[in-house]
């Protein structure tokens, strides 16, 4: 028994899951409630603490759904990329993996029906009932194809964020000038830190199709190493990182305009520092090992930006000016 827990918190990258959770969780208490509790109006909050968590372990039951459906399709190809992490067939059978991926998918779709009916919202659950299926023809179809795959995750981890800002649409408060300045600095927030997910998200795909160059190819897959070539992977993912960080250094000189020296000077060490040496190493990756090191490397950078939402905590009038 401890053996088969061990293996399906594998199988459903629990850290990815602590991840997802930890992200919404900042996000909602250190930038979203502030916003509320620093503005002049009345509007409270329509996504409260207990909507919130089940919104937030909905996102991290579908989630987990596409982690296993993934591992499910991939079987073949995970033997030759990584045979010593392998767990479906191996230690959980195909047929529990398959049945596991639907319960988890349809309780997190449940969980995303309930808030969409309490916050009078559809958005949210065709919105999620959307990630079930592009985590499935992600896992069947996409990912094999060029770029396409890499795009869909890329925005999915973008969603993570961006779903609590679409649950503080209200149609009836549109008409309303102070509601429309609040989730116009929401909407602020929310880009930041779903541009910086989605970009962060997207070079590390297309390195970790290199690093799985080999298991890829002979199952025929068309990701960007194999139909364009390495160098071109890498100058594409070398590209992006500039774009991101050139992006970071304009928003750190906004917020070194405002004084807020702390926020700047954490961006500058752990965002960066680390891109650039992200940067820098790429180019001279030629082993497995290497882009497997860039990989983890560029998973360490999108945590230390996701926390930097705590220093933004004081913050939160910043998208009012």
């Amino acid at each position: 028994m401890p053996q088969l827990l061990g293996a399906f918190f594998r199988l459903v990258r629990w850290p990815n899951l602590v991840f997802i959770f930890v992200t919404q969780l900042l996000f909602y208490y250190c930038i979203q409630l502030p916003l509320h509790r620093t503005a002049s109006w009345i509007f409270a909050p329509i996504l409260y603490p207990r909507l919130f968590f089940l919104l937030a372990i909905s996102s991290v039951l579908i989630a987990a759904a596409g982690y296993i459906i993934n591992d499910y399709f991939d079987l073949n190809i995970d033997r030759v990329n990584k045979p010593q992490r392998l767990v479906v067939d191996r230690i959980i059978k195909r047929r529990w993996t398959i049945l596991w991926h639907w319960i988890l998918s349809g309780l997190g779709l449940l969980l995303s029906l309930y808030v969409s009916w309490r916050l009078r919202n559809p958005l949210i659950a065709l919105a999620n009932l959307s990630c079930v299926i592009l985590l499935y023809f992600y896992s069947t179809t996409f990912k094999r194809k060029l770029l396409i795959g890499n795009v869909i995750i890329s925005l999915l981890t973008a969603w993570v964020i961006l779903v609590l800002y679409v649950a503080e649409f209200r149609l009836t408060a549109l008409g309303d000038a102070h509601y429309q300045l609040l989730f116009s600095s929401l909407f602020k927030f929310a880009i930041v830190y779903s541009s910086f997910a989605f970009l962060l998200s997207l070079i590390r795909e297309v390195v970790k199709d290199i690093e799985d160059m080999d298991g890829d190819m002979k199952y025929g897959c068309r990701t960007m190493p194999i139909v364009w070539g390495v160098n071109v992977a890498k100058v594409f993912a070398g590209t992006l990182t500039v774009v991101l960080l050139g992006a970071l250094v304009i928003l750190q000189f906004y917020v070194l305009q405002k004084a807020w020296f702390p926020l700047t000077a954490y961006g500058v060490a752990l965002v960066d520092l680390p891109l650039l040496y992200i940067l820098r190493n790429l180019y001279a990756a030629q082993t497995k090992a290497d882009y497997h090191r860039l990989s983890n490397i560029i998973k360490l950078v999108m945590l230390a930006g996701i926390l930097s939402i705590i220093l933004a905590r004081g913050l939160p009038w910043i998208g009012l000016y």
